[in-house]
């Protein structure tokens, strides 16, 4: 039994993730090819290896000639009685050869074959690791910083956090746990090539289905996602079961769930909203926390022309029309947002809309005629006097 070499197995085996069988194939062929440097060839050299114990051989068969011609694949007649008596011309004299008898050029071409070997599989089975970890998100160390990127060690591998994929105004410090979506996992030849992003707004989608159980689970999916990494990002929301509050259940209680979520993006505002197939509604939810009064949408055009009151144009444009540019990503329309006084002045509201109670403006349900179902406006209506939002 060759201990060491069963030993030096079992240790490559466990660390590198190797399988025994791969590492003992580059064995034999690293063999096979320091007897080709020994003799020139190996056509005629066959290693015989005990797979439990690790015990080998090498044998170099030889054709029984009257004359010899070629001393490497031939031995005459009265050589091959030497060894034994039976043997006759044309058949096989099986020789052992002894490894050591190998030059320090061969013994060192054998080595270096079986380390090539290994290495190429250590960087083939980091890449299977990684390669099923493509789209999804890990956790990583952060090691330092490399000019403006950052490396990050993500276990067997290294990744670098580019510039472009960073969030703007995080600073992290060496040891740092930090969790990133993997974008892209390439082969090379200096091993994988791992690109990984903190910006990516699929990481807020693996995040909450991290954190989630519903949304684990399928019960509640996110239909949508609008981000604006390091500031503001919206997702949409939808139960497949009636008794399962999406928002609800992506909040938690207290807002434990998503408050763990916003921890882990250094202080991004999340608004959860609900889905709906309805567009004006839709939209209405997307332009949340702004109240709409109504909503005009089409859904060939994909654009929708939406009312608000005075007080609340502001905050439904939000600061640099954020909210309404990420009400537009989110919804896949483009959005042109009037306030009431615009909106009376175009003609979309009656004139005397603002003497009208209260009750009538808003509950009795100016907005709600407009979420009747295939209620859409037909034209697209584009005013001069406003910004058109787009994603």
């Amino acid at each position: 039994m060759n201990t060491e070499l069963m030993e030096a197995l079992t240790i490559l085996e466990q660390e590198k993730d190797i399988s025994r069988e791969t590492l003992i194939d580059a064995i034999e062929n690293s063999l096979i090819n320091a007897c080709k440097n020994h003799f020139g060839k190996a056509d005629n050299i066959k290693v015989i290896m005990d797979r439990e114990t690790c015990d080998y051989s090498l044998i170099q068969e030889k054709k029984v000639v009257e004359t010899v011609e070629d001393d490497v694949e031939e031995i005459s007649l009265t050589n091959a009685k030497m060894i034994d008596s039976k043997y006759e011309l044309g058949d096989v004299v099986q020789i052992p050869v002894e490894s050591k008898s190998f030059g320090r050029i061969a013994t060192q071409n054998a080595k270096n074959l079986i380390l090539q070997k290994i290495r190429e599989e250590e960087r083939k089975v980091v890449y299977d690791q990684y390669f099923e970890k493509e789209k999804d998100i890990v956790t990583g160390i952060v090691q330092r910083y490399v000019g403006k990127n950052i490396s990050i060690n993500l276990g067997k591998a290294d990744a670098m956090l580019t510039e472009n994929e960073q969030v703007k105004g995080e600073v992290f410090q060496p040891t740092d746990r930090i969790k990133l979506y993997v974008v892209e996992v390439k082969n090379t030849t200096k091993g994988p090539k791992i690109v990984v992003s903190r910006t990516h707004p699929e990481l807020v989608k693996r995040l909450f289905e991290a954190e989630v159980t519903e949304v684990k689970d399928g019960i509640v999916e996110i239909k949508s996602i609008a981000r604006e990494a390091g500031s503001r990002t919206k997702i949409a929301v939808w139960s497949n079961d009636p008794d399962v509050d999406p928002v609800g259940a992506c909040v938690g209680m207290n807002g434990a769930r998503v408050n763990s979520i916003v921890n882990e993006l250094r202080g991004e505002k999340i608004d959860i909203i609900n889905w709906s197939d309805n567009p004006a509604i839709l939209i209405e939810n997307a332009l949340s926390p702004a109240k709409v009064i109504s909503v005009m949408a089409d859904p060939d055009e994909k654009t929708a022309s939406v009312i608000v009151p005075d007080y609340q144009l502001s905050l439904a444009i939000g600061k640099e029309g954020q909210n309404a540019r990420l009400a537009a990503r989110l919804t896949g329309y483009k959005i042109d947002i009037k306030n009431e006084t615009q909106a009376i002045e175009s003609g979309e509201l009656p004139a005397d809309y603002m003497e009208m109670p209260m009750e009538d403006n808003y509950d009795s349900g100016y907005a709600e005629e407009e979420y009747t179902e295939g209620d859409y406006a037909e034209e697209e209506y584009v005013p001069d006097d406003l910004e058109l939002f787009e994603e």
